[in-house]
């Protein structure tokens, strides 16, 4: 089918048009707010120190390596900073481009494998999808897996749907090498070949058939290994020269322990095998609401020989297995099977949207969660819950707090003015519609709001301020909010050493200079070894409380007993 000038112009204004407005949804908000746990400091924190050190093929937390994630999102977000020397706006700038780039190789497959309309409502849908919105806004390195997996699936797919193409097909080889170095599950993109050789072998119309192109297909496990080889090779030998028991336990750790043995021997997360399915189900909405229709035209498409549908889809289902299988489960895993996932509906979109049953269930969740979500706000706002003040107060909101639940309202408002305007007969529009009102009002509005709590900057300018601004504190039973956040001299005496040793190893240099220094710490690990009538409680932040403490509040001779913990889900 041949393409008209006009409708070629047209195709192109509509998409970048749809750029444009992805691109104001998933950047607002930037700069308006500081990393939030649990995630976001620890890298931002290990993002930092490479700028800082000079050291950026090894990732530091404090004084100590930070083998637990593959280099990749620490280096674009410090490459970031180097570029806009903000770290507020650098931060979340990895995850915007993600984003961004995310949705031009879902619109562009949709695109080529049917057509620009097609690739436009798969991009729309993937663009709403509440855990797409949620983790692009986010500093975490699974936006940035999903869009390395979806170039690297943009690759294959082309080659093996619209081929013979062996610079797409490496290309696509190379960006899941990216994969791996960012987080070790880019290789699930290889999967693709399960149901593209199924699909051969069952003589499929549209796949691509090549004999006699051994080393072309070798040559795409040559792009593969290049970046793995290349990172992993530089960090071998890196590892070896320094020679120290450290680096040894780096590598282990790293290039093991957090691959293999943590898929094995989950010791985080534990979840059951179905843990997926209320991800998929509700953690997707609304795409998830395409599901009841396109069912029934996926199975009549697959029962036709529709290799375009088999492919995306039967890739997703694989991740979904791969991830179930691990007792260890968080629902950002399957974050890099939504594209394709909205890719399979592709064809489907556009009819699925003028279903009458569809639109009015669009319309009545628009309609309806807009009415709870303000009387929410509303019940809120008058001080009817005592649940609500204390969140108040334990964020010490103040007078603001009558700003939090007016947004609350503000966003259940806009859910039904977005119902009322666009009505049943555009029930998806409608919803939508309150999506993106309500995403630009958490963006702008609540992110500020919340960030002095949710950050640690807040109580660590209060730190500050009462220890003085020359006084070095000492950080102990820190997490990375505190480090990252802390302003003037500090000192941190190990993040994963037990809690009672690094008291004892801050008290020895508390005692050496009492009048310029003093300990920061963590409620939890002072137990009775701090006098807290001579202490000074700092305030409470992400479900902690923290002290302020000289030497005059130390109690001789005690030493708290043994903690610690590894907490990889800090409450904002």
């Amino acid at each position: 089918m041949t393409v008209s000038v006009s409708d070629a112009a047209r195709e192109r204004r509509d998409f970048w048009l749809f750029m444009l407005f992805a691109f104001v949804l998933l950047a607002a908000g930037i700069g308006l707010r500081d990393p939030w746990p649990s995630d976001e400091p620890r890298f931002v924190l290990a993002a930092k120190q490479m700028v800082e050190s000079g050291d950026w093929l090894f990732p530091h937390r404090g004084r100590e390596l930070y083998s637990d994630k593959p280099p990749m999102l620490f280096w674009l977000q410090a490459a970031a900073f180097e570029l806009v020397r903000n770290w507020r706006i650098a931060f979340l700038l990895p995850s915007l481009l993600a984003g961004l780039l995310t949705l031009g190789l879902t619109y562009d497959l949709g695109r080529r494998l049917w057509n620009a309309r097609a690739g436009l409502y798969a991009a729309i849908a993937l663009l709403f999808t509440t855990q797409f919105l949620f983790q692009v806004k986010r500093a975490q390195i699974d936006p940035l897996v999903m869009a390395w997996i979806t170039l690297a699936n943009w690759g294959l797919l082309l080659h093996f749907l619209r081929g013979p193409d062996w610079r797409k097909y490496w290309l696509g080889c190379f960006a899941a090498g990216l994969g791996v170095i960012t987080k070790g599950v880019g290789v699930l993109a290889l999967l693709l070949f399960v149901p593209y050789l199924f699909a051969r072998w069952r003589g499929w119309a549209g796949v691509t058939r090549t004999t006699g192109d051994a080393w072309r297909w070798l040559g795409g496990a040559l792009a593969f290994a290049a970046p793995v080889l290349g990172w992993g090779g530089a960090v071998l030998l890196a590892a070896q020269a320094y020679g120290t028991p450290e680096y040894a336990a780096y590598v282990d750790d790293l290039f093991f322990r957090q691959t293999a043995t943590r898929y094995a021997h989950s010791w985080h997360h534990a979840q059951p095998f179905w843990y997926f399915v209320p991800v998929v189900l509700f953690g997707w909405l609304p795409l998830s609401l395409g599901y009841l229709g396109a069912a029934p035209r996926w199975w009549r498409d697959l029962r036709a020989g529709e290799a375009r549908v088999l492919l995306p889809l039967a890739w997703a289902l694989l991740v979904a297995v791969f991830f179930s299988i691990p007792s260890g489960k968080r629902e950002v895993y399957l974050m890099p099977a939504m594209p394709m996932v909205a890719l399979a509906m592709a064809p489907y979109l556009a009819e699925l949207e003028q279903a009458r049953w569809l639109r009015l269930t669009a319309f009545v969740l628009a309609l309806g969660g807009g009415l709870m979500i303000a009387a929410a706000g509303v019940w809120a706002w008058f001080g009817h819950s005592a649940a609500v003040q204390r969140f108040v107060e334990q964020r010490e909101l103040g007078d603001a707090g009558s700003l939090l639940w007016a947004l609350v309202l503000a966003i259940g408002l806009a859910f039904v003015a977005s119902a009322l305007v666009f009505r049943p007969r555009r029930g998806v529009h409608a919803l939508l519609g309150g999506f993106a009102a309500t995403w630009l009002i958490v963006s702008l509005g609540l992110y500020p709001l919340l960030n002095d709590s949710s950050s640690a900057r807040g109580l660590m300018r209060k730190a500050r301020e009462l220890a003085g601004a020359n006084t070095e504190l000492g950080l102990v039973a820190w997490k990375e909010q505190n480090l990252l956040m802390a302003s003037g001299p500090v000192r941190e005496f190990g993040f994963n050493l037990a809690w009672d040793r690094q008291y004892a190893e801050a008290t020895v240099w508390l005692a050496a200079d009492p009048a310029a220094r003093r300990l920061f710490i963590l409620q939890d690990a002072m137990g009775d070894c701090v006098d807290r009538a001579k202490a000074v409680h700092v305030g409470h932040a992400n479900r902690r409380e923290w002290w302020l403490a000289g030497a005059d509040a130390i109690v001789p001779g005690c030493v708290p007993a043994p903690g610690g913990e590894d907490d990889t889900s800090g409450d904002p």
